[in-house]
């Protein structure tokens, strides 16, 4: 009882402590800010610079995948080891190893027309489906440094795509498509992709992430190509590690980690 009371406490406290805080914060859209006006008498803010010089220095008119994979690559790369670093949590959690002889098979799925008709229908209406949502998918991380979308929005969609034939169907089906041990290693996979753009260019004394260091390797005209050919191999990448990990995630939780049976 007391250890609520003191958590309720220290909730209530750092809520009052933050929300203080927001009274200091500059009008949303002040044009004025250090966020759009920078530091007074000092350098302009970088989100000017980002509008100003985007697409000088990468040849991107994607403003937002830019940002994301070239100005800050870094923390782009990492967001992505955490969503790696996630799912290898759930996996450590979760994965039974171990076949258990008392616990009982699944069910097998009943396919023929005496069975469940829904199925059926949803099965096939999903067989139609599935392969349009990957073509996008895939148009949509080839195009993210171009217009709207990017890694991390096609792997949702890929891995989502696994996931509804899952559902429309068993897990196994899921399984035959993309098994474990495939999941796995695409995610550790995409993860390489992108630190492997970060260290080529150390091999020639510039700086890790340098993507311009790729232009005699990538045989582009200048610099700028290179930085924007290097955005679509990061975002390839993020893709598979973020579809992967996604897929991964709702095959352990809806099999209590068994990888059988499923939802």
């Amino acid at each position: 009882m007391k250890a609520k009371i003191y958590a309720s406490l220290a909730v209530v406290i750092t809520g009052a402590v933050l929300l203080y805080a927001v009274t200091d914060f500059p009008n949303f859209g002040d044009p004025h800010s250090p966020a759009n006006a920078g530091v007074k008498g000092g350098a302009p803010s970088a989100s000017i610079y980002y509008i100003e010089n985007t697409y000088r220095d990468t040849k991107v008119p994607n403003l937002v995948t830019a940002v994301l994979a070239d100005y800050r690559g870094y923390d782009t790369m990492f967001e992505t080891v955490v969503i790696l670093t996630a799912g290898m949590a759930i996996f450590a959690i979760l994965r039974v190893l171990r076949r258990d002889e008392d616990t009982e098979e699944a069910a097998p799925v009943d396919r023929s027309i005496d069975g469940d008709h829904h199925r059926i229908i949803v099965g096939i209406t999903c067989r139609i489906a599935v392969p349009l949502i990957q073509i996008f998918a895939l148009y949509v991380v080839a195009h993210g440094h171009h217009s709207p979308g990017g890694g991390f929005q096609g792997g949702v969609m890929l891995g989502a795509s696994f996931i509804l034939i899952a559902l429309s169907g068993s897990l196994s089906d899921a399984l035959a498509r993309l098994g474990e041990s495939s999941f796995i290693r695409l995610a550790c996979i995409g993860i390489f992709i992108y630190a492997g753009f970060g260290f080529l260019p150390l091999l020639v004394d510039r700086n890790f992430l340098d993507y311009g260091a790729l232009a005699g390797l990538l045989m582009t005209d200048g610099e700028e190509m290179a930085r924007s050919h290097s955005m679509l191999g990061v975002e390839i990448g993020v893709a598979m590690t973020v579809m992967a990990v996604m897929f991964a995630i709702f095959a352990n939780l809806s099999t209590r980690g068994r990888l059988q049976g499923g939802l």
